[in-house]
């Protein structure tokens, strides 16, 4: 039987004896270099997908908010702003998405015989390093960077001839 001293194991003396004089803290240093890199990365992508989501439900909220105001609830401009409120909810009130909760949204619409002009806007804080580069290349105010949609939809195709009623007498 041979005798171990205690505290010591093979597996140490033979990574010892592998471990290259210059390679013993290598593993650290890459790990100090790699994780921040890596979350660094991760976070200048995560900013313009969150910006890309709100400006899509922005953009589908303007659509359907144009084609309420176009048909049914034409004369009720107040419904229609409703009806695209409750579309926005679909935002996360997070500062990466929006701040300002519902309060912040400014939907605006314009309404003709023939044509829906919608506007939607919004603020979003940026992380800091995105914040930086959104004040030199787009628009940002007190609030952060102002995210805006704006829509424009012809009510009525310029072919169709007619009113309503004529309409309606010819297929009776």
């Amino acid at each position: 039987m041979r005798w171990v001293r205690p505290g010591t194991s093979r597996c140490s003396s033979v990574r010892r004896s592998c471990a290259r004089r210059g390679q013993k803290g290598q593993a650290t240093v890459e790990a100090a270099v790699t994780i921040p890199s890596t979350m660094l990365v991760f976070a200048l992508l995560l900013q313009p997908v969150c910006l890309s989501y709100t400006r899509m439900v922005m953009r589908a909220a303007a659509g359907e908010c144009a084609r309420a105001a176009a048909t049914a609830y034409g004369g009720d401009v107040a419904a229609c702003r409703e009806f695209a409120l409750r579309r926005l909810a679909a935002v996360p009130d997070a500062p990466l998405f929006h701040v300002g909760g519902r309060a912040d949204w400014d939907v605006r619409i314009d309404r003709t015989d023939s044509h829906v002009n919608v506007s939607i806007s919004g603020h979003a804080r940026p992380l800091p390093l995105m914040g930086a580069a959104a004040r030199l290349l787009a628009a940002s105010d007190a609030k952060g960077l102002v995210l805006r949609v704006e829509l424009s939809e012809d009510t009525r195709a310029e072919w169709v001839g007619g009113d309503y009623d004529a309409w309606q007498s010819m297929w009776g």
